[in-house]
């Protein structure tokens, strides 16, 4: 029972930095797909909770501490503004876990004043969407037999999966 609470927990660690990290290490560790999209939200939502209460005030501080004369028209400013103008408040979330981090995707959006709560049921509703999507497609490549050994490499360590006891040696030490 340690040992599932502590790998929900470095899941758990992961998610608050990297969305997809929640799918990939959730299907290593064996968990169902509940269970994948569980950690991977809650991580995301702990991140973007903590970023829009506590990034203004980082933000301030930043600035007065490390650019004290920030020049406002640069070229990541340029490439920020023309995400926001192409996608918006929904499109920046529904991006935010393809391309940008938690932390990315909830720094442009409160940087661009939308309120907190939009941010909230924005970022849960796209968390949802795209965990739920990226645990099935991963689930369901592991029902493909020549693909199960490579998708599961570090699961082949704890002898989880019966069919291992029918591979030659030589096979399960490419592996």
């Amino acid at each position: 029972m340690i040992e599932y609470i502590l790998t929900y927990l470095t899941i758990y660690f992961f998610c608050l930095f990297k969305f997809i990290a929640g799918p990939v290490l959730g299907t290593a560790a064996g968990f169902s797909i509940f269970e994948m999209v569980t950690v991977t939200v809650a991580g995301m939502m702990s991140s973007v909770v903590g970023f829009t209460y506590l990034g203004q005030r980082l933000r301030v501080r930043y600035q007065r501490i490390f650019n004290p004369q920030r020049k406002l028209f640069t070229k990541n400013n340029r490439r920020i503004v023309k995400v926001w103008r192409n996608f918006g408040a929904i499109g920046v979330a529904a991006i935010t876990p393809l391309i940008l981090t938690p932390i990315g995707g909830t720094i442009i959006m409160n940087s661009f004043g939308i309120k907190k709560k939009k941010i909230f049921i924005y970022m849960f509703a796209s968390s949802i969407l795209w965990a739920t999507f990226f645990s099935s497609c991963l689930d369901l490549l592991l029902q493909i037999p020549v693909l199960r050994p490579y998708l599961t490499q570090a699961a082949l360590h704890l002898g989880e999966f019966q069919y291992l006891e029918s591979i030659p040696a030589w096979q399960f030490a490419v592996l």
